[in-house]
């Protein structure tokens, strides 16, 4: 059963932690009224599912705090998690009536939805939403693309730190902050999940995220709350350059 809205959401447009990142980015005050007219928060506590693949879907939206997994069932029922949905990501299709992926709620999870005709329609009529859900999709396929060289190429070592630069990266882009100087973040994932999501055993993930604690790279307070005291070390620990790219 959907759980009812009980956190602390902002309400206006202008108040949002992700506006500056979210479909709505680009919209003047008066597409923003219009949104609002078709705007409703839905929240979902960890491990609810948002929805079911296969499954109509009468609502698009945006993650305002939280993060969901897009996970897909294989023939003999094994289950794979294919991608993490972060604050200001996009969930749904317009003009696509099913969902593809389940979406799974990996955290308690708030999410800023619209009625999904009036969204298609509204989009016609304001470039501004439609070229920013281009620019959302085009970083997405980006994003699936370095994905495949993490769970293709890379080391155990470097996977772990793969998804820490990820995630620290959309931290501090969220915060408006860059990446110089220590970066502190809520990891959003349990050693479980990151485990499912990079194809490693449970073991592989509590060694590597602990070598590299050993090593200096990150610290731990607690078990989900991670300090970075060198984007730059976590980089190339990752096999990355500081902007994400390889390094050559």
């Amino acid at each position: 059963m959907q759980k009812s809205v009980t956190v602390d959401v902002p309400r206006e447009c202008g108040e949002c932690p992700i506006r500056h990142r979210a479909v709505c980015a680009r919209c003047e005050s008066d597409e923003l009224l219009r949104l609002e007219e078709i705007k409703y928060y839905r929240s979902y506590e960890a491990g609810q599912t948002v929805v079911w693949s296969g499954d109509r879907m009468e609502f698009v939206g945006s993650v305002v705090r939280g993060v969901a997994s897009l996970t897909q069932a294989m023939e003999d029922g094994r289950t794979q998690m294919v991608g993490l949905l972060l604050p200001s990501d996009f969930v749904g299709r317009p003009g696509r009536d099913s969902a593809a992926y389940d979406v799974v709620a990996t955290t308690d999870l708030v999410m800023c939805c619209f009625r999904k005709k009036p969204f298609e329609d509204m989009m016609v009529r304001t470039p501004h939403i439609a070229q920013r859900l281009l620019e959302m999709t085009l970083d997405e396929l980006d994003a699936a693309r370095e994905w495949m060289l993490v769970l293709g190429r890379k080391t155990a070592r470097e996977k772990i730190a793969s998804l820490l630069s990820i995630i620290a990266r959309r931290d501090a882009t969220l915060n408006l902050a860059g990446v110089e100087g220590p970066l502190e973040f809520d990891l959003p994932l349990t050693r479980e999940a990151m485990a499912d999501y990079l194809g490693l055993t449970l073991e592989t993930v509590s060694r590597q995220v602990n070598a590299l604690k050993r090593d200096g790279v990150i610290d731990l307070v607690g078990k989900r709350h991670v300090i970075v005291p060198d984007f730059d070390r976590l980089s190339e620990e990752a096999g990355d350059d500081s902007d994400g790219g390889m390094l050559s």
